[in-house]
């Protein structure tokens, strides 16, 4: 089954390689390796910060589209990327999802894709 691992990164508390306190592109390069080493690796992405994103939605059919510079939520919380694994069950994409360096001051979301 295939999981997706959605890296949650969290503004009030940015933990990146580059303070020393979290983890570096190293780790997530080394992790990345790992995971093609396992043959568990199906996809992912790396994403901007979420200022540089645009958010559109619709309160109805009808209504006209209203597109906003930036994320749509005002929150300290964001996807800084995605992992997507192929393993047997929830326990082996937990195991995956805890030795993710992501997880260092971060949150690792992990759920089943949906195949259509």
């Amino acid at each position: 089954m295939k999981y997706v691992l959605l890296l949650m990164g969290n503004l009030a508390d940015d933990r990146c390689g580059e303070t020393g306190e979290g983890p570096g592109p190293e780790e997530f390069i080394a992790f990345d390796a790992e995971l093609q080493e396992a043959g568990v690796l199906a996809g992912g992405f790396a994403l901007t910060d979420p200022e540089e994103g645009t958010s559109l939605s619709r309160a109805s059919r009808e209504a006209e589209p209203v597109i906003t510079a930036g994320p749509y939520a005002e929150s300290r919380e964001f996807v800084g990327g995605t992992i997507v694994i192929e393993v047997d069950s929830l326990d082996d994409a937990l195991a995956w999802a805890e030795k993710c360096p992501g997880a260092i001051g971060g949150r690792i979301e992990i759920r089943p894709l949906l195949e259509m």
